[in-house]
């Protein structure tokens, strides 16, 4: 099955978050191979608390990859940012232990003490704020939103955005018609069918 293409990828926070990890990880072992390099443990744990394009820096130099930071990131394909509907310090305190991970992602946007949120999920201003805060500022239509509550799901359609929901058993799934892809775990998360770079296996 192949769904609308996208070119970025907003996340919520609670419920989701913690598997991202495994999706960076990914995307950096990939856009090193293509080098010929490998992404190891002790860089990994080298970069903790950089932000994404002092990774690439960092990369790059490590394993002296002929490429500038520009064109690292533009391999690593993605563009990614956080649409929580907690406030700052809320994701402060919960995500005390996942600095580092924080910093993986292009932009944060925190809807309870954003000013320029005005409304909460179900209302799409997060998604429509997130999306207009990266630099090339993609069209609604061309990002995707993983979710795991329906009112997530709503504010997703409501900006126009693609929506995978990875829900709670106990949610009825005819509350979830709204999705356009409905998934068990993250871990079935197949992003060539939004047109997005496949996981190397």
């Amino acid at each position: 099955m192949q769904f609308n293409k996208v070119t970025h990828v907003l996340f919520d926070l609670d419920g989701l978050l913690i598997d991202s990890e495994d999706l960076y990880t990914e995307t950096f072992t990939r856009v090193s191979a293509k080098y010929g390099k490998q992404f190891t443990w002790e860089l990994k744990a080298s970069l903790l608390g950089f932000q994404a394009s002092e990774c690439a820096d960092k990369i790059i130099e490590t394993l002296e990859l002929p490429t500038t930071r520009e064109e690292f990131m533009a391999l690593k394909g993605v563009p990614i940012a956080l649409a929580t509907s907690s406030s700052q310090d809320s994701v402060q305190m919960k995500m005390q232990n996942h600095k580092e991970f924080l910093q993986l992602f292009d932009h944060l946007v925190m809807g309870s003490s954003d000013p320029a949120v005005t409304k909460g999920k179900p209302d799409p201003a997060i998604f429509l704020v997130c999306a207009a805060r990266f630099p090339d500022k993609p069209k609604p239509e061309d990002c995707l939103v993983l979710e795991d509550a329906v009112n997530g799901m709503k504010a997703a359609n409501a900006a126009n955005m693609s929506v995978v929901v990875v829900p709670d058993p106990r949610i009825d799934s005819a509350q979830l018609t709204g999705a356009t892809l409905v998934l068990r775990s993250l871990e079935e998360f197949k992003p060539e069918v939004f047109g997005l770079p496949a996981y190397d296996e």
